[in-house]
């Protein structure tokens, strides 16, 4: 069994139909249309038009939709997700191809504080919220036969089982963040278009891997993973962030020396202003996201322990902070 499936998964008996290619084709026509537009005529774009398109962005942030919308065409009615997570998905995926795949990106590119922005939401806000929804079952039901025997191989059950570990898992998310803010490291990724995409590529993979660990919501015998160490991960993420902010906002001098290189977009703002901003935001909302994961983590102990009974996990309980019984 795949580990992001539930035992009582699956599709109904029409997935055996021939895979539909009308969507495919539509979604590589779209794209082919947006790159030659971004290419020829970018200046008459509206704002919500890609800056610099990417295939493999916008590819990685469209197929899933489709593949989550034919697998629930392809799912049993009692097997369906409830609204709210479908709403959830489409959030996430949304603010993330808002700030990858549209002009927004080029105000990161200028400003460090919106750079900054651009870098919570595709690793904490887009990525927390694919995961609240859980859409890997209807994902995965929805691939088409070739792409899920992929998803369902060995290689990729060694990557997602390796990346599953806590350790791992928490270790990355905190040094990845610390990585690209590393002065030279970034001032290097934002030069450099392969580095630059390998950047943001690695924030929105990283920030799913994570957030799918930690907001997990099944029980640990089939997640592999305790509530104690769902929740630890959640909290022991923050003060790194922090420290990591705190450092970059009361900082005396302008450490990323290459917007003021390229140009600020707002010129009224002052390069210590810009940083202590940004500081501010890799300070802030993700230790406030970090606070709300582990509130989720224990509400989905509390679901469980009401599924499954009270003995669900011996030493962590949610009696211990509810009161209840």
């Amino acid at each position: 069994m795949h580990p992001l499936m539930n035992p009582s998964g699956g599709v109904s008996g029409s997935a055996k139909i021939t895979p539909a290619c009308g969507v495919p084709m539509a979604i590589v026509a779209v794209s082919a249309v947006l790159w030659w537009l971004c290419e020829y005529h970018a200046a008459g774009l509206p704002f919500l038009a890609p800056w610099d398109f990417s295939f493999v962005g916008f590819y990685g942030l469209v197929f899933p939709v489709w593949w989550y919308v034919r697998g629930t065409a392809l799912t049993e009615q009692a097997k369906l997700p409830s609204a709210w997570r479908t709403a959830s998905f489409i959030m996430g995926i949304g603010t993330i191809y808002i700030v990858l795949l549209t002009r927004f990106e080029y105000l990161a590119e200028h400003m460090f504080f919106l750079n900054r922005l651009q870098h919570v939401v595709m690793h904490h806000l887009g990525p927390l919220l694919i995961a609240l929804a859980w859409p890997w079952q209807m994902i995965l039901s929805g691939m088409p036969q070739g792409v899920r025997r992929i998803a369902e191989g060995q290689l990729a059950l060694r990557i997602l089982g390796l990346m599953r570990r806590p350790w791992l898992a928490g270790s990355l998310f905190v040094g990845l963040i610390a990585l690209w803010l590393v002065p030279s490291v970034h001032f290097r990724a934002m030069i450099d278009p392969k580095l630059y995409w390998a950047m943001n590529g690695s924030m929105v993979i990283d920030g799913i891997f994570f957030w799918s660990l930690v907001l997990d919501p099944r029980e640990p015998s089939m997640a592999e993973v305790s509530w104690g160490a769902r929740g630890a991960l959640a909290i022991g993420i923050m003060f790194p962030q922090i420290l990591v902010g705190a450092i970059i906002a009361l900082s005396s001098r302008d450490l990323y020396s290459f917007y003021a290189w390229c140009g600020r977009i707002y010129p009224t703002v002052s390069p210590l202003d810009d940083q202590a901003l940004g500081g501010l935001i890799v300070w802030i909302p993700p230790a406030m996201m970090s606070v709300i994961s582990l509130l989720l983590v224990l509400n989905a102990l509390r679901r469980c322990e009401e599924r499954t009974g009270p003995e669900l996990e011996e030493g962590f309980s949610s009696s211990s902070w509810t009161g209840r019984p």
